[in-house]
């Protein structure tokens, strides 16, 4: 079974727990990803193993379970930038854009990542793609 079929298979599960008053924040988050915008979805990966929170991505980005994190740990993976570009294309606070990525950003990874390892352009391009097609 390829990626293709991982994400097509996660789906369901994972637009359940997004669509709905979450999908706009999925929508930019995506589009973040998907437009490489501040090293895309490899940058934000970066950013928080670079704040001390490799556990907690690594725990997104693996086959078990998803480990949670706090609104703060959010704001200081993602930084003050992302937050504030996805509160623009949102139309939302900051502060209400960090609570929403609290709840959401765990499985979005996740499902992005469904064999444990972030798949390279054309694949995580394709994933990005099908979930945006779903919301």
């Amino acid at each position: 079974m390829g990626l293709m079929d991982d994400i097509k298979g996660a789906a369901g599960g994972v637009l359940g727990n997004l669509g709905g008053q979450n999908s706009g924040i999925v929508n930019a988050l995506l589009q973040m990803f998907s437009h490489n915008e501040q090293g895309g979805l490899q940058g934000m990966i970066q950013s928080f193993q670079q704040k001390g929170l490799g556990n907690a991505i690594s725990s997104w980005i693996g086959k078990g379970e998803n480990q949670p994190v706090s609104k703060e740990q959010i704001r200081e993976g993602m930084g003050e930038e992302r937050i504030q570009n996805l509160a623009t294309k949102t139309g939302q606070s900051p502060d209400n854009v960090t609570s929403k990525l609290q709840e959401v950003l765990p499985n979005v990874v996740d499902k992005l990542t469904p064999e444990g390892n972030v798949p390279q352009d054309n694949m995580l391009q394709q994933g990005i793609n099908f979930l945006k097609e779903k919301l």
